[in-house]
């Protein structure tokens, strides 16, 4: 791990969690200490480091001084003219653009969360984390929420103690990938973690009383593990009950090291209606857990599994039924529609105009239920 010793201006990482779109980014470290994961195209090819913390505490100031001259800028009704952000931008360097834009933009969405970047900010010695936390207090003390990416492996190896500190100090989420449950699933996808250190990680935050958000990647065993991924991951969260369970459906880009074992025949990806069944498996197989569920990604097929554990369970499985009971001309329709954006939820199929975007797709490409598995997964690689 490498500390570059000069400021390097203010920064912000490539990605942050869907939840966090309202988010201020707040840049920590750089890319990722592990790296190796095969299904993931992200930061490839770069070297991994940590930041100063001194550099860090220099873009929080920052965006604290942007965030107080946008307040003073604002008119009697809250809004400032485009005329005064213009000014306020004159003699600014590229840098501190960026600042200003960061703060203009976190303003605008009411200022209530900040995410830190990129992807394991707690591999930071727990003493200097816990010091940008509290400069990060100090600065934006009605922040609602401060989160983090954070590697199983690594919150493992914190103590309880500082994990509470933490806590104390305004980390309240952390987003795990906790991907499978399933070791021989996880070895394959070389993730670094087995579903031991998972649940160990994952029970750990909740005793830190901070939420924690699990991801789970569908069809990421393939048809030949597809079920003991089901069933190893759904017993993983029976044992941790995470406040949040997101589903991230595996897409095939060609730049994953995962692509050359799909190419060889290796490895072979789930259709929509093997990863509907996977999917299925895996919602009936949560016991005894409160978690919510969200399906919060463009490349999920069921925008609309979104519930709380046990309460939502029957309806959750309901729209994957709904899906699997259809004639495969209107699974083809739908699959078309909801990968294109012109759908978001199976209901939508019955809005004509929605559905006659769709149509008008199938017709195009010429797509029917023969060769629909095909044109979904270069759709969906188009979104990663």
């Amino acid at each position: 791990m490498k500390t570059l010793e000069t400021y390097q201006g203010f920064e912000q990482g490539p990605i942050r969690p869907p939840s966090e779109a309202g988010s201020l980014l707040i840049r920590i470290t750089r890319n990722c200490p592990w790296n190796r994961c095969t299904f993931c195209p992200v930061y490839k090819g770069q070297e991994f480091s940590l930041r100063d913390v001194d550099h860090v505490i220099k873009d929080i100031d920052a965006i604290h001084e942007h965030v107080e001259r946008l307040r003073s800028l604002a008119g009697t009704n809250g809004q400032i003219s485009r005329g005064a952000i213009s000014k306020a931008l004159m003699g600014l360097s590229s840098d501190e653009q960026m600042a200003f834009s960061a703060a203009f933009q976190w303003l605008r969405g009411g200022m209530t969360s900040i995410f830190l970047q990129d992807a394991n900010s707690l591999i930071l010695k727990p003493a200097d984390l816990i010091r940008v936390l509290r400069h990060i207090r100090e600065r934006f003390p009605w922040t609602q929420r401060i989160t983090s990416y954070a590697r199983s492996h690594t919150i493992a190896r914190i103590s309880d103690e500082d994990l509470d500190e933490m806590a104390q100090a305004g980390l309240n989420r952390i987003h795990i990938g906790l991907e499978s449950g399933s070791d021989e699933v996880l070895k394959f996808v070389k993730k670094g973690a087995d579903k031991a250190t998972h649940i160990k990680a994952g029970i750990k935050v909740k005793k830190a009383r901070m939420e924690l958000s699990e991801y789970v990647m569908p069809g990421l065993g393939g048809k030949k593990l597809s079920e003991v991924h089901a069933l190893e991951t759904a017993d993983a969260l029976n044992q941790i009950n995470p406040d949040f369970i997101r589903l991230r459906t595996l897409a095939m880009p060609s730049n994953i090291s995962l692509y050359d074992d799909y190419a060889s025949g290796d490895f072979e990806t789930l259709t929509d209606i093997e990863a509907s069944n996977e999917i299925r498996l895996f919602i009936s197989s949560l016991e005894g857990i409160t978690s919510q569920i969200k399906s919060d990604h463009i490349l999920n097929l069921f925008e609309e599994i979104d519930g709380h554990l046990p309460e939502h369970k029957d309806a959750m499985i309901g729209v994957i039924d709904k899906f699997l009971q259809m004639s495969p001309e209107e699974q083809c329709l739908y699959q078309v529609g909801r990968r294109s954006g012109a759908f978001s939820r199976l209901s939508e199929m019955s809005n004509p105009e929605a559905r006659a975007r769709a149509e008008e797709l199938i017709k195009r490409f010429d797509v029917n239920p023969e060769n629909v598995n095909e044109v979904i997964t270069d759709l969906m690689t188009r979104f990663i």
